[in-house]
């Protein structure tokens, strides 16, 4: 069965009124970060996959694509709308031209699986969000190290697999990112390697995909300070059931929505270890919010401390999640304190934020590029904006519901990768969020 991505919602526009306390219970949909790498990891086990909570978002919409042009066979089960099913292809096959790989950043997690069953790989530059310079230097040193060949031109890049595989390869990342530490670890399963990974990175995104690869046979052993990969060494399993984790990102940003109107709601289907800096946060600024098993919640009685919030993020362990900082900016703007926000792993995103929020009226110190500080309670003035990327659009959509009069949101179709439809959401906790008519 070929699977079909579903019709998104075509307007570009939303208003935004300010109005009621937001109140309620809703569901947050499957998270795009961890899906994007589940995909990939199910397509380089060359198992079929089931893989439920699949988000339909934008990007991992045209992930699904680029698993069908690599020749892998792809269902939703009738019963399962959220659920699909990655078969692999029977032969080895020509390197396709994937020339939709460069509208999402996601699509260097392929060239393990091209590797796999191409042995090369031939991809655009990635695109995605324009929030900086994430370059794929890292990404090539992974692959160097297994030994493979890669060439680089103004279109894209080639990776050309190593005739002669080691059979055990050691990796030391200069600092824990989850693109190259999910590059090395699919590299390894394809290529039957054992792999030892220094500073591997310790999201829960890559964590999981860790954990279902060892649920699919591989032996997977991480540490805080290495990750150890090493084939198969039991009978291959003949399925694989995976769960997309619920978006942490999309939880946060609702429960940030809840907090800037003085509402309560209860926010379902994500782990409390997945959000517990976003509850810290919004208790250290006054904002009674806990999580309970498979729920973030927001009490509804605010008391503003005052304290000044220090959101830096970090790809430490159990450190701020750098998509966590726009939302919180935006919460904070209405909540009394000098507070300081940082992102030097997205150097761009401030760019983009900061004058968007300024059109509101929001009075934001840049200190760096990567670093900005706002002292508040300020008073926005509804104006119209852009979602210039995913999280700009979301941080925008917090601070339009606490600003006086009408909000005019645009750029939906940025928002839209990394949320199916956000507003939606918040509609269902009583947001007066309306499309605009084209």
């Amino acid at each position: 069965m070929t699977l079909t991505p579903p019709a998104l919602t075509i307007a570009d526009a939303i208003t935004v009124r300010p109005g009621q306390p937001l109140s309620g219970t809703v569901q947050v949909d499957g998270s795009k970060n961890a899906a994007l790498p589940l995909l990939a990891a199910a397509a380089a086990t060359r198992l079929p996959v089931h893989l439920d909570n699949v988000p339909r978002s934008a990007d991992v919409q045209v992930m699904l694509t680029l698993l069908q042009e690599c020749g892998f066979r792809l269902a939703r089960p009738v019963t399962n709308p959220t659920g699909v099913v990655i078969l692999p292809q029977a032969d080895r096959i020509v390197p396709p031209d994937l020339l939709a790989a460069a509208q999402i950043r996601a699509s260097y997690y392929l060239v393990p699986v091209l590797l796999g069953t191409c042995g090369q790989a031939k991809l655009p530059w990635p695109g995605g969000c324009s929030i900086g310079d994430r370059g794929m230097d890292l990404h090539f040193k992974v692959y160097a190290a297994f030994g493979d060949r890669i060439l680089v031109d103004d279109t894209g890049y080639r990776v050309i697999a190593a005739e002669t595989p080691s059979e055990e390869v050691r990796v030391s990342l200069p600092f824990r990112s989850r693109g190259a530490s999910v590059a090395a670890v699919l590299r390894a399963v394809v290529g039957g390697h054992r792999l030892l990974l220094d500073k591997p990175n310790l999201s829960p995104e890559f964590t999981g995909m860790c954990r279902a690869l060892s649920r699919a046979g591989w032996q997977v052993d991480l540490g805080e300070a290495t990750l150890t990969v090493a084939p198969l060494t039991c009978a291959r399993v003949e399925t694989v059931a995976w769960i997309v984790p619920g978006d942490k990102v999309e939880a946060g940003t609702l429960a940030c929505a809840i907090a800037a109107t003085g509402g309560s709601g209860r926010i379902e289907g994500v782990r409390g270890e997945d959000v517990a800096p976003v509850v810290e946060a919004l208790n250290w600024l006054g904002v009674s919010a806990s999580f309970e098993p498979g729920a973030l919640v927001v009490h509804g009685d605010t008391q503003p401390t005052g304290r000044p919030l220090r959101a830096v993020a970090s790809l430490a362990p159990d450190g701020l999640d750098a998509d966590f900082e726009p939302a919180l900016m935006a919460l904070a703007l209405g909540l009394p304190g000098t507070h300081v926000f940082a992102d030097s792993i997205n150097p761009g995103r401030h760019g983009n934020l900061l004058p968007q929020l300024s059109l509101l009226g929001a009075e934001i110190e840049g200190l760096s590029p990567t670093q900005c500080r706002l002292t508040g309670p300020q008073r926005l003035t509804g104006a119209a904006v852009e979602a210039t990327d995913i999280r700009t659009g979301s941080a925008l959509l917090v601070a339009a519901l606490t600003a006086r009069g009408t909000s005019t949101v645009t750029g939906l179709s940025q928002l839209r990768r990394g949320h199916a439809d956000l507003p939606a959401k918040l509609r269902a906790l009583g947001a007066d969020i309306a499309m605009v008519a084209r």
